[in-house]
Parts: structure tokens; sequence; C-alpha cells
């Protein structure tokens, strides 16, 4: 950010690229390429190199040798197996919420998804991509699902599973074709069954809801890794484009 509050360019680029990323308007495993990132978002070459240096940092982005920068692809192998942790690990979790969570633990589940209910889910200026608002509220409300449960360790592990799939539930918003899915109704019903102390109940609603996000993006992605596409444009001309760029750059900041 600026001295004058506006975002730098290198800002305004980096939040482009992540809106469009979180939005599946850049597809899973797309590539970059500088030159065209320069082009449509009116920035050098430097400037794109730090957006996506920082959203590589994010896990939104990876860089490949020789093919320079493409959206991070979704891995079917990694999706099901993380799927098949937080299946394991939070209903587990949520069943010792309820068991052992008091009023306390209720008052703050209905609190959050009060929040929760109340947030739009899409974004106002960008229907596209999840709100940011509603990601919170519905990560706090997750969060608070499984508060009761008295040991910090498994706790833990819970958040840590669920953080890993952040990009993935995102992207099941975005790239998802169920209009069927009623995600407001399945929490409401975690909550109904976790209020009622019905610990089966929950927890299975709770393993579905996991489990669905896995399905939409494995139909999306016909259940398999995205390869990586032979670039349009050869990687060393991509590279010496770039070098020129820096070069005159550097050189334009020389007194």
């Amino acid at each position: 950010m600026s001295r004058s509050g506006v975002p730098t360019r290198a800002e305004r680029v980096y939040a482009e690229l992540r809106a469009d990323i979180l939005a599946g308007r850049r597809k899973p495993a797309d590539r970059l390429p500088f030159a065209d990132l320069s082009a449509r978002h009116g920035a050098s070459m430097g400037v794109v190199r730090e957006a996506l240096t920082r959203l590589a940092a994010e896990g939104l982005v990876e860089s490949e040798p020789q093919y320079g920068f493409r959206v991070m692809p979704i891995s079917a192998d990694d999706l099901r197996h993380l799927t098949e942790a937080r299946r394991a690990i939070e209903p587990l979790v949520l069943r010792l919420a309820i068991e052992q969570g008091g009023l306390t633990w209720e008052s703050q589940l209905v609190a959050a998804h009060h929040r929760l209910e109340r947030t739009p889910q899409l974004d106002a200026d960008d229907p596209d991509r999840v709100s940011e608002d509603w990601a919170a509220a519905h990560a706090e409300f997750h969060q608070a699902l499984l508060a009761g449960c008295p040991n910090p360790r498994m706790r833990g592990v819970a958040a840590s599973l669920r953080d890993a799939a952040e990009l993935y539930r995102r992207w099941a918003v975005s790239l998802g074709t169920d209009q069927k899915r009623d995600i407001p109704g399945e929490h409401r019903a975690m909550l109904a069954a976790a209020l009622a102390h019905d610990a089966d109940a929950a927890a299975e609603v709770l393993s579905a809801h996991i489990q669905h996000t896995t399905d939409v993006l494995l139909t999306h992605t016909g259940g398999a890794r995205q390869p990586t596409e032979d670039p349009a444009k050869d990687p060393a001309d991509e590279r010496a484009d770039e070098s020129a760029e820096d070069r005159a750059e550097d050189t334009a900041r020389t007194p």
C-alpha cells in the first residue's frame, strides 16, 4: 500500500490475479505467461513476477522449471487423501465436542451459525467467487462446531486439515455445477444435530458435507490431476523477454 493509501501496481495485479484464480476464471493448471499477464494487467513483467511469487507462497500458483508459473492444479490423489483424513478426524472431534461441550460452546456455535446464515456467500462485486466475509464466517462456524472438544491436539489436527482444504472448498463453489446442493441446509442440519446432542447424526452430516465438496471437484476434473501442457511459447523466449524488461527497468532507475 502506498503512503496515500492507494494500492500499488504490484498490489493491484496481485489482487486481480488472486481474484481470478479463486473465482475459477483462471482454471486449475492454467499456465500464466508473463507476457500475457503483463499485457492484460498493464504492468511490467517485474511487477507480474512479484505478484506470482506472492501467490506461490499462498499455494495458489506453482513454478515449474522450463514452464514458468501455472495455477495450482487439482490433484485427485491429494484431494482424496485429504478428504479421507478429514472424514476420519473431524467427525470424531465433533463427537467429543457434543459429548463434552457445555452451554458456552452451544451459545458460541449458535452465534457463529447466525453470522454465517446472514452473510452472502458470493462477492457482490465479483459474483463468480466466494466473498471473503463468507469464507471467514464459514471457517468460524466449523471452528466453533469442534471447539467443544477438550483435546487441543485433536482440534489442532482438524484445523490443519481444514486449512489445507481451503482452496479446494473455494473452487468447489466457483467451478461446481451442482445446482441442487443446499450448503446452508447442510450447515443448519449440523447445528440442529449438535444442539440436540445427536452425535451420530451430526457426524454423518459433517462427513457427507466434506465428501460432497470432493465429489464436485472430482466431477469437474474427471478425477485426475491435470497434466502440464506444452508451452505455447518457448520458455527460454519468455525468460529472455522477462530479462530484457528487467534490464530496461534497471536502466530507467539508473540516475
